[in-house]
Parts: C-alpha cells; structure tokens; sequence
C-alpha cells in the first residue's frame, strides 16, 4: 500500500456520504498530500474514481482488505 498522510475510515455509511466526507478531508490537505479513504460501500468501486476524476484529485491506488476498499487519493494542484 502507498504511503498516506491522513486516513479517513468511512465504513458503514453509504454513498454518497463517503464522497462528501473525502471532498471535506481533501480540501483541508495540502497539494501533494495523501488521503487514504477507507469505505465498505460497494458503489465506491464507481463513485471514488468517478471523483477524482471530477475533482482533479489522482487515485493513486485501490486495494481490497477483509472486505473494506482502500483508495489513496492525492490532493491535486489547487
């Protein structure tokens, strides 16, 4: 797993609530930094590229551990 520097644990709560949560965890970080987004969601496998796509925020990796999803997202340029 990629290095992060700030984790954000979303399990339970459907989308778009894990969306919004990560918008409001990115916007606090600096360019460059890294979020790693912790959802149990399975709609995230779609709404988390779909996101950092939108937002310029690059999905660096996503990975599956006892059935939670892992996405690291850096903060783009502002």
């Amino acid at each position: 797993m990629s290095h992060f520097d700030v984790e954000l644990d979303t399990s339970g709560l459907n989308c778009p609530l894990p969306v919004l949560k990560a918008r409001k965890a990115l916007s606090e970080m600096n360019a460059g930094q890294r979020l790693r987004l912790i959802v149990t969601d399975a709609g995230a496998n779609q709404d988390i590229p779909a996101f950092s796509k939108m937002t310029g925020n690059p999905l660096i990796q996503t990975d599956e551990q006892n059935g939670k999803l892992h996405f690291i997202i850096e903060k783009g340029p502002a």
